[in-house]
């Protein structure tokens, strides 16, 4: 005789599993319509209005650091297809075009090189002739204003360390002399510094490490109507518009207008490139906030 448990536990097994319900399709279209809403948002966002970019070199000391992370702001000048992800040829030629001012910061596609941004100083403007006499910056026939200022002093930083390595540079501070004990006990650079005025009145600190080397004195370069001649502001260690990539490896020479991304707008992150990704500690304490929020 079967007992009522035996029976239960027969009709159990005997009954067919209830299959999971699966996700509605509508739920699938819903979350694929948030993806591209998001996507086409990210696009617009980057190409339009602003987007990231941090600082791989010392080209820019003393005012940017490498890591530094800044926005771009894609507006200033119009747009191109260089304001678009991966220069995607969508917009002809450049709408909405406006010419930089001289002393702006500027993010731009390296002509001989349109994957690669570049951050560089605008010194020329259309119809300018710039030369570099003795270690002076001269536009139209006119010596510009340079005054040494106090030194510039900033601790050796894991990333410094690893762009010297790449560079097959023994010294993070390019030269031994230029490093030094610090008082924590590290090492840290110091460099000259100095203060440039342009004719309009902008001024902005630079650095000349050492007098004679090769960008002190160049020959007069004439800027095109369409063009830009764009300096980094340490002066000893940017190739830029003084050489071509032909005569210096990694210089842009004169750079078309139509190569521009956008202006520097405000530095919103920095780490010394101590940090881990699986330490998450890390990422706090080798930040650097005290470089975060400043404009141009």
């Amino acid at each position: 005789m079967t007992s009522p448990t035996e029976k239960t536990d027969d009709a159990n097994a005997a009954a067919p599993s209830q299959p999971h319900p699966a996700t509605p399709p509508s739920e699938w279209r819903e979350f694929g319509g948030f993806l591209l809403k998001l996507g086409v948002f990210v696009f617009i966002l980057r190409s339009f209005i602003v987007s990231p970019f941090n600082i791989p070199s010392e080209s820019m000391q003393p005012r940017l650091l490498i890591g530094d992370y800044l926005l771009v702001a894609k507006w200033p000048y119009g747009y191109s297809k260089y304001s678009l992800p991966f220069s995607l040829p969508l917009i002809p030629g450049r709408i909405f075009a406006s010419e930089p001012k001289r002393g702006d910061v500027v993010v731009f596609k390296a002509p001989m090189s349109n994957g690669t941004d570049y951050i560089k100083r605008v010194i020329g403007l259309p119809g300018d002739v710039i030369q570099m006499r003795d270690g002076i910056l001269e536009i139209n026939g006119v010596a510009v204003k340079k005054e040494r200022i106090a030194d510039l002093v900033i601790p050796v930083t894991q990333n410094m360390r690893d762009t010297a390595e790449m560079d097959r540079n023994p010294f993070p501070c390019w030269r031994p002399d230029m490093e030094e004990a610090s008082p924590d006990g590290g090492t840290q650079c110091r460099y000259p510094r100095f203060r440039e005025t342009l004719p309009e009145g902008k001024s902005y600190e630079i650095l000349d490490l050492a007098n004679g080397l090769e960008g002190d004195n160049t020959e007069a370069f004439v800027v095109g109507e369409k063009d830009l001649f764009l300096m980094g502001d340490n002066r000893d260690r940017s190739a830029d518009s003084r050489w071509t990539p032909i005569d210096k490896p990694g210089a842009i020479g004169i750079v078309p207008q139509e190569n521009l991304v956008g202006r520097a707008l405000v530095s919103v992150f920095s780490t010394d490139g101590s940090s881990h990704w699986l330490l998450p500690w890390t990422w706090f304490t080798a930040a650097r906030p005290d470089r975060i929020g400043q404009g141009f």
